[in-house]
């Protein structure tokens, strides 16, 4: 089971993660070795005065004649030679050597003769309270790191999840869904502090609420203008059914009944941008269902049944889908155009120069089309808008071999072998 406090862990919550450990260890450091440096320099420099003070007394007893105190004496063996040679040169100095394998505080001063007079002092206890601060200093500082980035990593990984969820809503509303909002709690309470999280998600949500705005608008806009176009184009296309034969009549009525397709072209973009589709679910035969759809496009296209099967969907919707499919291929493609059916798997094949890249890149866009060809780039639109409804899969690219490819793929679930 994943900690609550590491499913947001991500780059930037490692990244701050590293560096507030590094910056509390150079802290640590820099406290430890100036906490050391002064301990030690008061430690060895109390050390020092007492081995002054007793080398004074020594020296004085010395000159007297008297007999000198335990630890003192003439050239004693372990003094080291560095500050034998300094006591020799006329100059007392200190030194911290090993004696008899303990820490030792050396004072020596010049001897009639040539000689060193010194004494010593046992160190251990000095050096004791240095290795003790030490270990204090190691643990203290490992703990304060510790705390520290549990800390930190607890502030970052409220700040990271801020923004999963922000990114997370971005990502919807890339993909359609325009109702996704934040809803980041200091966004929406005016009275707290604002910081850049809050300012990013508050301009998201109103991002996405404008985009909504805009995009109903112009739902609203399609929707009413296909509506009021019907009627008149319902009324023209009566008066040229009652034309003289003849070649301009034939052109009026193209050109009527193109307007008309285009209509209701419009007005199902603008029922499956509402979102209010629903299904009428049948159990349909795809190899029936696919050589229907050929005979009632009027076109030259060969129907393979590599392995047929049985689907629940919605009738209708999959013929559009398949009809608006094959109208492409021939329209904007060369033959033979052929429709294959292998499960759940349609694709629709033509042999010409293919998809354009933007259509590959960004899939169909209304009323855009390659220079030269005919039609408003509905039909794919459509297409597209009518499989997302029944749940399936539409994908298109243009094959190694030339050509276009349209590959419909319905859902697993609703497939029935036979």
């Amino acid at each position: 089971m994943r900690l609550p406090l590491l499913r947001w862990t991500g780059p930037l919550a490692v990244r701050a993660a590293v560096f507030i450990t590094v910056m509390c260890c150079a802290l640590a450091a820099l406290l430890g070795v100036l906490v050391h440096v002064s301990v030690t320099n008061q430690t060895v420099g109390e050390a020092r005065d007492t081995a002054l003070a007793r080398l004074r007394e020594a020296t004085d007893a010395y000159e007297a004649g008297d007999p000198l105190r335990r630890g003192a004496g003439v050239d004693p063996a372990g003094l080291p030679e560095r500050l034998r040679e300094l006591a020799v040169s006329g100059r007392r100095g200190t030194m911290v050597a090993d004696y008899e394998g303990r820490p030792t505080m050396w004072a020596a001063g010049p001897a009639a003769g040539g000689r060193a007079l010194a004494v010593r002092i046992d160190h251990t206890q000095g050096e004791r309270t240095i290795d003790g601060l030490d270990s204090a200093i190691v643990w203290s500082s490992a703990l304060a790191i510790g705390a520290t980035l549990l800390v930190g990593a607890f502030a970052v990984t409220r700040v990271t999840r801020r923004l999963h969820t922000t990114a997370r809503v971005a990502r919807r509303i890339s993909a359609g869904d325009l109702d996704a909002r934040v809803g980041d709690p200091r966004a929406l309470d005016p009275s707290r502090p604002q910081d850049e999280v809050a300012s990013v998600a508050a301009a998201l949500d109103s991002m996405a609420a404008s985009l909504q705005g805009k995009l109903l608008a112009e739902q609203r806009f399609t929707a009413d203008v296909a509506h009021e176009l019907r009627t008149p184009l319902t009324g023209l296309h009566a008066a040229a059914e009652l034309l003289p034969p003849g070649r301009p009549t034939e052109l009026v009525q193209d050109r009527v009944a193109a307007l008309r397709t285009l209509t209701e072209d419009l007005l199902e973009i603008s029922r499956l941008d509402s979102g209010r589709e629903r299904l009428e679910l049948d159990a349909e035969p795809l190899g029936e269902l696919a050589a229907r759809v050929v005979r009632g496009s009027g076109t030259d296209t060969r129907v393979d049944v590599v392995r047929d099967a049985r689907v629940e969907t919605d009738r209708r919707r999959l013929e559009r889908v398949l009809g608006n499919l094959v109208g492409n291929a021939h329209r904007h493609g060369r033959g033979p155009v052929v429709l294959t059916v292998d499960g759940p798997v349609i694709t629709v094949r033509d042999h010409g120069s293919g998809y354009p890249e933007y259509l590959l890149a960004h899939g169909p866009q209304r009323f855009r089309t390659e220079s030269g060809t005919k039609g408003h780039g509905l039909g794919l639109t459509i297409a597209l808008g009518q499989a997302e409804v029944l749940g399936a899969r539409l994908e298109f690219a243009n094959p190694p071999d030339g050509g276009a490819l349209a590959t419909l793929t319905l859902q697993q679930q609703q497939q029935q072998q036979h």
